[in-house]
């Protein structure tokens, strides 16, 4: 068992803290990664998932996007912290959960993409202006906000 199966054999059900990362990976044409993931139930979100105990927030950035897109990602830039009342979920089997997710952008990439068919259902680069309208709501908000920050008339400003 992991880590979070081990707490919820202690706790239950009861709303629990888990801090998280996700990445907005960039190909050379300013394309956004996306995987629409198995759960929650073919929802589009960023490459990203929970850390593990003795792990840093940008080791839980690379092993998570390493797991389910195969790429290794460098030099990982802020976008922002997100928490609060409005990161909180259900999931499907009750457990109650906050989430504290750090984002982080990057275009800096190696490897080629492979998917892990136990957590996505396919993996693709979209066009901001085109991006998938099922989606994870907090990646939406991940999104928006890097988007305004670093996207002029249809071209990156970084």
């Amino acid at each position: 068992m992991g880590y979070i199966e081990d707490l919820r054999a202690i706790v239950g059900h009861r709303p629990l803290i888990f801090v998280g990362a996700v990445v907005i990976i960039l190909d050379e044409q300013k394309r956004i990664l996306m995987q629409q993931r198995t759960y929650p139930n073919g929802v589009w979100g960023l490459p990203g998932g929970l850390m593990e105990l003795a792990e840093s927030v940008e080791e839980t950035a690379c092993r998570e996007v390493l797991e389910e897109t195969g790429l290794k990602v460098h030099d990982l830039n802020l976008i922002n912290v997100y928490s609060g009342a409005n990161h909180f979920a259900v999931a499907e089997n009750g457990d109650e959960f906050y989430v504290v997710t750090v984002a982080y952008y990057t275009n800096k990439v190696e490897g080629n993409i492979t998917m892990d068919q136990n957590e996505s259902l396919q993996l693709q680069y979209f066009k901001p202006e085109e991006l998938p309208a099922q989606m994870i709501g907090s990646h939406k908000g991940i999104l928006k906000e890097f988007l305004e920050k670093h996207y002029k008339n249809g071209t990156t400003i970084f």
